[in-house]
C-alpha cells in the first residue's frame, strides 16, 4: 500500500483492515515500525508528514493497545530469530556467546541499532547513528567530503551511505573529472527523481554491456566506482559501529542495498576496510559480518516484539 497516498498512519490501517474479513478476528494489538525516532510513545516520519501517538492510534483505531517502533529497532527485534538461509555471511569470525549485535542498514536513509545481551534475551538499544559526522579514510573520500561540505552544512554518513546518498558519491566521481558519463546514461538518470536503482543496475551489469547506446542494464564505469565507494563507507562504518559497541556477537548489514550490491561486499576489499582499524584489526578479523537477506526482517520484528509483549 502506497504510504505517500496517505495523509495519515490510521487512514492507511483503515483501508487495509477493510481489504480483509474480520468476521472471526478480534485485534487487541498492533505494532507499526515507523521510520524515525520514537519518543514518549510520539513519532515523526522522516520522509512523510505523518505525525503519530500511540494513544491516539487506540482511539481511531479502536485498538487496545498500540505500539510505535523505530523501523531499524523493530529490523534489530528480529535479528536473534533469523535462520540461517536469512543471511550471507561476509566473515564468520570468532562470534562471542551473548555477544553484542550491531545492525547498520542502508535503505532509502541509514538506519543503526545495537543489541545486547540482559541475561535473559537481547535488548534493542535504537541509535540515530547514522547522522553522525562522515569520516573520509581515503584521499577520494577526502574530496568527497570537500564537495559535499561546499553544498551542505553537514555531511552525515547517511549522505554517503544510503539511497539518498549514493547520488552523492555519484554526482561527485562526475565532477571529479575522473569518470566519463555515457550519454545513454545521462539520459536515463534525467528522466527520474530515484537514480540509485539506475546506479546500481549499471554497476551489476556484465563489464561486456557497456556500450555508448541506451541498452537496458548496460554496464558503467562510473557506477560501478560510485557502488564501489560506497561498499567502502559502509565497511569503515560497519566497522567503526562494532569498535564502538564492542559487537562480538557479531555485525549484520540490514536494508535493501546490501543484497543487492552483495558481489561488492564479498570482495575481499570489503572486510579489509572494516578491520583496518590500526591496533584493533587483529580484533575486528574476529566479529563476524553477515548481510541480512529476509526482506521481511522489519515486519518479523515488529511482530516478535507484539508477541513478546
Amino acid at each position: 500500500m502506497p504510504s505517500a497516498q496517505y495523509p495519515t498512519l490510521a487512514a492507511l490501517v483503515n483501508d487495509f483492515l477493510k481489504k480483509i474479513d474480520l468476521s472471526n478476528v478480534t485485534i487487541d494489538r498492533a505494532v507499526f515500525g515507523v521510520a524515525g525516532p520514537v519518543v514518549a510513545g510520539k513519532a515523526k516520519i522522516t520522509n512523510l508528514p505523518w505525525h503519530m501517538e500511540e494513544k491516539q492510534l487506540q482511539q481511531t483505531l479502536n485498538i487496545p493497545s498500540v505500539t510505535l517502533l523505530n523501523d531499524l529497532a523493530a529490523m534489530a527485534t528480529a535479528i536473534p530469530l533469523l535462520n540461517p538461509s536469512d543471511l550471507h555471511t561476509l566473515n564468520a569470525g570468532k562470534p562471542a556467546k551473548h555477544g553484542t549485535l550491531a545492525v547498520v542498514a542502508p535503505g532509502t536513509g541509514l538506519g543503526e541499532a545495537i543489541l545486547t545481551w540482559d541475561g535473559a534475551h537481547y535488548r534493542v538499544h535504537p541509535s540515530e547513528g547514522g547522522h553522525v559526522d562522515f569520516a573520509p579514510t581515503n584521499p577520494f573520500e577526502v574530496g568527497l567530503l570537500v564537495y559535499l561540505l561546499e553544498r551542505m552544512q553537514h555531511v552525515s554518513y547517511e549522505h554517503v551511505c544510503s539511497g539518498i546518498g549514493m547520488p552523492n558519491i555519484y554526482a561527485y566521481a562526475k565532477e571529479s573529472g575522473l569518470f566519463d558519463e555515457p550519454r545513454w546514461l545521462s539520459d536515463k538518470l534525467s528522466q527520474t527523481k530515484d537514480v540509485t536503482p539506475i546506479i546500481v543496475q549499471s554497476a551489476m551489469a556484465p563489464k561486456d554491456t557497456e556500450a555508448e547506446s541506451n541498452a537496458e542494464g548496460s554496464y558503467s564505469a562510473i557506477c560501478a566506482a560510485t557502488v564501489r565507494v560506497f561498499a567502502s563507507i559502509l565497511a569503515a562504518e560497519a566497522g567503526n559501529m562494532a569498535l564502538k559497541t564492542l559487537a562480538t556477537g557479531g555485525v549484520y548489514l540490514g536494508g535493501g542495498l546490501p543484497p543487492r550490491i552483495r558481489p561488492f561486499l564479498e570482495d575481499p576489499e570489503f572486510m579489509h576496510v572494516f578491520q583496518n582499524k590500526g591496533r584493533f584489526s587483529e580484533m575486528l578479523a574476529d566479529v563476524p559480518v553477515h548481510v541480512v537477506l529476509n526482506s521481511k526482517v522489519a515486519l518479523l520484528g515488529a511482530a516478535s516484539y507484539g508477541f513478546e509483549q
